[in-house]
């Protein structure tokens, strides 16, 4: 095989606040947990059901750190692009244990707050607007001066 890609793309909710802390080199690192679920039902029973997955994710991505220390909160709504990662650790009763993570560094990684979850009244958000009444209507006028001739390079 040529190649191979190692991407990982969720969209899920935070099961709690990011956990921020800053490595030896000073550089902020983020860990959380979300969560996936899908629901479907039951062709014999005709009963809903529903199964909940569990990812764990790390920012390396200063910036992205920065981004999820200042407005990721548990219960947001989040779109993530990573890269999946397995690792050995020896746990505090001396057992080695697997994990699996979705890393986040580098230039190939997404992090999109896709709802607006915060502690204001949601009647208080507004989005930008642009007043069409000031605009110049005669928008053609000013291209009718130009002689398109004597504007071409070549």
């Amino acid at each position: 095989m040529a190649g191979s890609i190692n991407k990982v793309i969720l969209l899920g909710r935070l099961g709690a606040d990011p956990e921020v802390r800053v490595s030896q080199e000073g550089n902020k690192i983020a860990r959380f947990s979300i969560a996936t679920s899908e629901t479907w039902k039951d062709k014999n029973t005709n009963e809903k059901k529903d199964r909940t997955e569990w990812h764990k994710i790390v920012i390396f991505s200063p910036g992205l750190s920065e981004i999820a220390e200042k407005y990721l909160k548990k219960g947001s709504l989040i779109y993530i692009e990573g890269q999946l990662r397995n690792r050995k650790y020896t746990d505090q009763t001396g057992m080695e244990k697997n994990i699996s993570e979705v890393v986040l560094q580098g230039y190939n990684t997404t992090l999109t707050m896709v709802d607006n979850r915060n502690n204001s009244d949601i009647n208080e958000l507004s989005s930008p607007s642009l007043d069409n009444s000031t605009v110049d209507k005669n928008v053609t006028s000013d291209f009718d001066s130009i002689d398109v001739e004597d504007e071409v390079p070549f």
